[in-house]
């Protein structure tokens, strides 16, 4: 009968365990998110008014999404956490290739705008300005960036708008609201 208490008490305790894990994390990754959004708005504020642009502060925006995103942001949903504070829907699990490449991507670009930042450190150039007509994203008219070549080839601004598309995609797919 003690075991049967003992084992009892040993998986109610692990459950709970899990449960606040999983509220653990959801908390986390919420307040990352939130730092990766005010990163976001910091580096858009800089392209919306260029006279604002401090090379440090882009940079230090862009590293803080990059080390935010990539292999952090996976790790921030494993398969076993549910929690009922989290907004993340289910589907993550069942396209886990797909959430991964965006995480990554995330990151690619993000860690672009940085190195953008240091090639820039006096003013924002019109070289980290989109040209007239670009095409801004991964819709039908834009670009998926496929190669470190390819991205250093585009301009910042550029770099921006695909980073915040990845955020709009996995937001759409991934977030329930």
């Amino acid at each position: 009968m003690k075991s049967g208490i003992i084992v009892g008490s040993v998986i109610f305790v692990t459950l709970t365990s899990a449960a606040v894990c999983a509220d653990d994390i959801v908390t986390v990754r919420q307040a990352d998110m939130k730092a990766i959004a005010a990163a976001a708005k910091s580096i858009a504020g800089m392209f919306a008014e260029p006279s604002t642009y401090s090379s440090p502060e882009f940079k230090w925006a862009a590293e803080l999404i990059r080390d935010k995103a990539g292999q952090t942001l996976i790790d921030h949903f494993p398969a076993e956490t549910a929690s009922p504070a989290s907004k993340a829907k289910p589907n993550i699990m069942d396209e886990r290739d797909r959430f991964d490449r965006l995480a990554n991507d995330l990151k690619t670009y993000a860690g672009a705008l940085a190195v953008d930042a240091e090639r820039n450190p006096a003013a924002m150039t019109d070289s980290m300005r989109m040209r007239p007509g670009e095409p801004m994203g991964g819709g039908p008219l834009g670009t998926h960036v496929q190669s470190e070549a390819q991205l250093a080839s585009i301009p910042a601004e550029h770099a921006f708008h695909l980073m915040l598309q990845t955020c709009t995609a996995c937001h759409f797919r991934y977030r329930m609201e």
